[in-house]
């Protein structure tokens, strides 16, 4: 996992030198496909296009056509926008330069993603040998995800409960006491940095994939908590769910967990005045 994370790190560098250079090669491309390398035809104009002239002299029908032989269909719309952003970029000083250095980082980039590609089959092929194989049944949980947590947890004996995994990942908010009151502020952030970063990735799987947890992140924002809050409660929620999974080795079971979930407040509970709300949502409520 620690290969993975250090590769990830790398080609997310490489990107951003990419773009930096795109930018000096072709002025004006990002505007008009802003995920240049998260898209097919934007690696595509990467890296044959790099110099606009080309692509300005080649026009949208041509263009289309240079695609579909490589096996990519265009639309005619986006094929406008980039011939239109081609023909109003102007040259740069360091346009030669930079289409050089595109070049090798592309090549780089490559490497990178097959590296990453490579490490993820690895974990496909561990983790069903480990007890936290059956974190892949629940919706938004895939190896990656699963992989993460476990290496992040280690042994699932020496943790004695999932009160202790959360605190142990510094996501707990920091207590402070003075003449016997008590105010929680931020998170603390005192702990493993893998195990937070894992929860929270738990979290936001089940944030974007799981209808209950989907029907709570939206309680909470409609009672007025910010993403970073709704952020930690969903690590919460995930932190829960994955301690009992692991410790019982059962699947993920929708209907249990949406009835044992914390329960979301109603328009009354909503005006009443109770204490400690911040609590609540750190602990699971």
């Amino acid at each position: 996992m620690t290969h993975r994370r250090r590769r990830v790190e790398a080609r997310t560098s490489t990107k951003n030198q990419l773009l930096g250079q795109l930018d000096r090669a072709f002025p004006g491309l990002t505007l008009a496909l802003p995920d240049v390398l998260g898209t097919l035809v934007g690696r595509l104009v990467a890296e044959h296009f790099a110099d606009p002239a080309r692509l300005a002299a080649l026009g949208e029908s041509r263009f289309i056509r240079f695609a579909a032989h490589r096996g990519l269909m265009v639309r005619g719309p986006v094929a406008a926008r980039l011939v239109a952003a081609a023909r109003d970029a102007l040259p740069t000083r360091d346009a030669a330069v930079a289409r050089t250095m595109l070049t090798e980082d592309l090549a780089l980039l490559g490497v990178l993603e097959g590296q990453v590609a490579a490490a993820e089959e690895h974990l496909a092929q561990v983790l069903p040998l480990s007890p936290f194989a059956v974190l892949t049944s629940v919706p938004g949980w895939a190896v990656v995800r699963a992989a993460g947590y476990g290496a992040a947890v280690g042994d699932p004996a020496r943790w004695p409960g999932p009160r202790q995994v959360y605190r142990a990942s510094g996501l707990s908010p920091a207590q402070y006491e003075s003449a016997g009151n008590r105010r929680d502020g931020a998170i603390s952030r005192e702990g493993s940095v893998d195990l937070r970063r894992a929860l929270i990735d738990l979290g936001i799987g089940l944030w974007l994939n799981e209808p209950s947890a989907k029907i709570y992140a939206a309680g909470l924002r409609a009672r007025g908590k910010k993403g970073g809050v709704i952020g930690c409660a969903m690590a919460n929620r995930a932190n829960r769910i994955a301690y009992a999974m692991v410790r019982d080795q059962t699947n993920y079971d929708t209907r249990h967990w949406a009835a044992t979930g914390p329960p979301i407040p109603g328009r009354a509970e909503q005006t009443r005045a109770l204490p400690s709300a911040p609590d609540r949502v750190h602990a699971g409520w």
